[in-house]
């Protein structure tokens, strides 16, 4: 990264509301979906209402991207080129695509950035997407700290990496594992979540080894102590996870994260914040307290165990201790808490998650649930629900504010009050008239002082206020109305500055890395077929989820493996040997390994 580089908080907005709340909690910019086209079909938003965020983010500098991450049928091209024409009308900075068909539509004036969903895992996918007109690559979810850096320097577009909320097991834009089990696609914005579900262990001649566990499940990802790491090794965009996350999610782990990477910008003096404006959090963020599947650093430390959680696909929560005492109607913890009326709490025992309510905790600390079923000494307590930190959330107010600098010019015949922020951006606003020397010079800079540094509801905080020419008397009124005159010009002036944008063009010389593309490289229309055919690409087959069966076909590949999670890795000499199937209902999927790129493989095979 060069001198000053900007680095962001990227912020996920479920739609307008989350999206003021992502600015005012933080975020350097913020990601939602448009009308369609959205890999959260759920998450769908007006090009009006887009508009509106664009409008309360500008001032800040903030940037908001929009979401058009999924792939095209052919019929769908000319409605997705009028969906990229609003939201590029509406002022968003970037469309977040996965289809490159966006890229031969002619779309002038606005980023691309290359979506997850585009499976971006090696130098060479990265280096090429740099080249093909994207100004940024939103990197795959499994990467290693090393494959990162390996990335990083095969490349000079900015990298995207995310940094917390869910992952996706398989990788990003090569998993069909939805299509076998309805019609909702993952690269339609649709995915069913499959991987959450439970799944029976089995071997060739149909012996259960694990029964009803969720073996695809993985923990949710929290980077916030690798921060440091990413930031010397170049990444520039930290991404928080969570279009279908209320507000309270947003408020509570946006602020965190601010928190977290200013700490380390204040250490490098060559890096600096995308955004301006201070956000004071009235609560102590505290993401485990937020909606979260446990946490994991997944692969970033190289691929290990211990990454799922075979017994729930829900928030566990914050470990709050283990139940060293039980009675008839309570139970004892073996660690001081703060457990209290109104929490929701999960209990791990042998057999598997207890779920309840507090009711109560008296003053000796014994705690009283909603139900006592599933209770013994032993079980770890998780608090998954805090009743008082989540009223803190609803209740704050926080908001995000700008320093402003306030000078008054006075004379005889005029009043000038000029306010200006630290990037030289200023605004004023004048009266002329007659204006007497004031009777008490002092008293009325005094009072010139205290009236001009108040801001009200505001989006500035005025520092320092400065005094020029002779006190002449300025009744309280006219000082109030040109402090809210100039504010307001100020902030005009703000949302007024030309956007600064890294727009790239396509270098059509540059060839693809690969010369053959199967269906899993979801090639579903003539202008993408189009697109890798001018990069080289000779052969090209139709993308897998143009296929009404998923048959025998290769539906998931991940860099997390079950024979690894179970301590049977084939590289260590296992138990467990031959074939595995993972089983549900009528849908059966073979287990393949790939040890040497270590990596597993589900192949679609129905039961007979």
């Amino acid at each position: 990264m060069g001198a000053s580089a900007k680095i962001e908080l990227l912020a996920p907005a479920r739609d307008l509301q989350a999206g003021i709340v992502a600015v005012d909690s933080g975020a350097d910019a913020v990601y939602i979906g448009g009308r369609g086209f959205g890999a959260r079909h759920a998450a769908a938003n007006s090009a009006d209402d887009i508009a509106r965020l664009v409008a309360y983010a500008r001032p800040f500098g903030v940037r908001i991207y929009a979401t058009l991450n999924t792939v095209l049928y052919e019929h769908e091209l000319p409605e997705a080129e009028r969906t990229a024409r609003e939201l590029i009308d509406a002022g968003v900075d970037a469309l977040i695509v996965q289809d490159p068909a966006y890229l031969r539509m002619g779309l002038d004036g606005v980023e691309m950035h290359a979506s997850t969903q585009m499976c971006n895992m090696t130098p060479e996918q990265v280096g090429f997407l740099s080249g093909a007109g994207f100004s940024r690559v939103i990197l795959e979810r499994g990467l290693t700290f090393g494959q990162i850096k390996r990335i990083r320097e095969a490349c000079d577009a900015e990298l995207e990496c995310f940094v917390h909320g869910a992952i996706c097991v398989g990788y990003s834009g090569r998993c069909f594992l939805s299509r076998t089990q309805s019609e909702r696609s993952g690269n339609r914005g649709q995915c069913s979540q499959p991987c959450r579900l439970s799944y029976d262990l089995t071997d060739a001649d149909r012996r259960t080894i694990c029964k009803g566990k969720h073996l695809l499940s993985v923990m949710d990802l929290n980077l916030s102590a690798r921060i440091p790491e990413l930031l010397d090794a170049g990444i520039t965009s930290f991404k928080i996870e969570g279009r279908l996350k209320d507000v309270s999610y947003i408020r509570n782990v946006v602020a965190y994260y601010r928190g977290v990477i200013d700490r380390e910008l204040a250490l490098r003096p060559h890096l600096r914040r995308a955004s301006v404006g201070e956000s004071r959090p009235d609560f102590t963020p505290a993401p485990a307290k937020s909606f979260l599947r446990g946490e994991t650093a997944y692969f970033f430390d190289g691929v290990r165990r211990g990454v799922a959680s075979f017994d729930t696909p829900k928030a566990v929560g914050e470990f709050i201790g283990r139940v060293n005492r039980v009675r008839r109607d309570g139970f004892g913890l073996d660690t001081p808490h703060d457990l209290a009326a109104g929490d929701g709490v999960c209990l791990r025992n042998g057999a598997g998650l207890v779920g309840t309510n507090i009711n109560a905790v008296r003053p000796d600390g014994m705690v009283v649930p909603n139900r006592m079923e599933g209770i013994a000494v032993g079980c770890e307590l998780y608090r998954n629900y805090d009743h008082r930190f989540r009223q803190q959330l609803e209740r704050s107010r926080m908001k995000r504010t700008v320093e402003a600098a306030a000078s008054v010019e006075l004379s005889a015949g005029e009043v000038r009050l000029s306010f200006a922020v630290s990037d030289g951006t200023s605004a004023s606003a004048v009266r002329s008239g007659a204006f007497e020397p004031a009777r008490d010079a002092e008293r009325m800079a005094a009072t010139l002082r205290e009236q001009c540094a108040k801001s009200g509801d505001t989006m500035f905080r005025v520092g320092r206020v400065e005094i020029a020419g002779p006190v002449v008397f300025v009744p309280v009124s006219l000082i109030n109305e040109l402090r809210r005159e100039a504010l307001q010009r100020l902030r005009e002036a703000l949302a007024g500055r030309p956007p600064q944008r890294n727009l790239r063009r396509e270098q059509m010389a540059l060839p693809y890395p690969e010369t053959e593309l199967d269906c899993r490289a979801n090639v579903t229309n003539s202008l993408s077929e189009r697109f890798y055919r001018d990069h080289g690409v000779r052969h090209i087959e139709p993308g897998l989820d143009l296929r009404a069966s998923m048959a025998g076909e290769r539906v998931m590949t991940s860099s997390y493996c079950i024979r690894r999670e179970l301590g049977q890795c084939l590289r260590e000499h296992p138990s467990l040997k031959g074939e595995l199937y993972l089983e549900r209902g009528v849908h059966r999927y073979r287990l393949e390994f790939d040890c040497a790129n270590c990596r597993m493989s589900l192949v679609y095979e129905q039961k007979p």
